[in-house]
């Protein structure tokens, strides 16, 4: 008999790094469905200290896009679950457009973000578009139609973070994302605690943690996946 999969997905943000795979291990076995790995970038505009913090301390420690690339490939072979590196315009117009989505997808992952590229820009290239808060109705229907697989909704105007609670602005979002989209709501940005996580379940059909997720990491392994059985067991309920 087949295990039923959860009805709520959770999505789990780490760094590329020499120990992104044990890592990525130890959030897939505590709950996580989806790896969103991060492609460090020396000034990333959506992101706030901590994650700011790990994409440097990434970069000092050699992580160019290429090595980007062969973390994401031992991330494929760690676990089996959707990864989706999500980076910045920079790498691929310094990679190449073309050549960076397509090995990105030869390494293993099942999609991308690319957080600074609007909708209407690079309609090619196929990735998991973002909305907020300020988005309008028209923005919200042209990203849902055009995303790959899930839209992503950030709950707040600013970057990720770790915050005291779920930003008001979000409910109205998530109910008119849900109005004019089809396709699976995920939501992220400033989702911390399992508190936060089961609030926001509750209005879409993931949850995404990133900030806490690398602060709980850096503790270990086995510390992550506490973190992470806590957020399923939350999303669960």
């Amino acid at each position: 008999m087949s295990e039923v999969e959860p009805a709520k997905k959770l999505v789990i943000y780490l760094m590329a790094g020499k120990e992104a795979p044990e890592l990525a291990a130890s959030a897939v076995a505590g709950g996580a469905d989806t790896i969103e790995l991060g492609f460090p970038f020396s000034d990333p505009l959506a992101d706030g200290p901590v994650i700011r913090k790990a994409a440097e301390a990434a970069l000092a420690a050699g992580m160019t896009t290429t090595a980007c690339l062969d973390c994401l490939t031992e991330v494929r072979d760690a676990v089996d679950v959707p990864l989706v590196p999500m980076t910045y315009a920079a790498l691929f117009e310094a990679y190449g457009w073309e050549r960076l989505a397509h090995d990105i997808r030869e390494a293993g992952a099942a999609s991308m973000i690319v957080a600074d590229v609007p909708i209407d820009v690079r309609p090619e290239l196929t990735r998991v578009h973002l909305v907020a808060p300020t988005s309008t109705d028209e923005r919200i229907a042209l990203a849902g139609a055009a995303t790959d697989g899930w839209l992503y909704l950030v709950t707040l105007t600013g970057t990720t973070g770790v915050r005291s609670g779920i930003a008001p602005a979000f409910t109205g979002l998530a109910e008119r994302a849900r109005r004019l989209c089809t396709t699976p709501l995920y939501a992220g940005f400033g989702i911390s605690t399992p508190d936060h996580a089961r609030a926001a379940a509750e209005q879409v059909d993931g949850v995404i943690v990133g900030s806490q997720a690398l602060l709980v990491a850096e503790e270990g392994p086995a510390a992550l996946h506490n973190y992470v059985a806590s957020l399923r067991a939350a999303i669960d309920r």
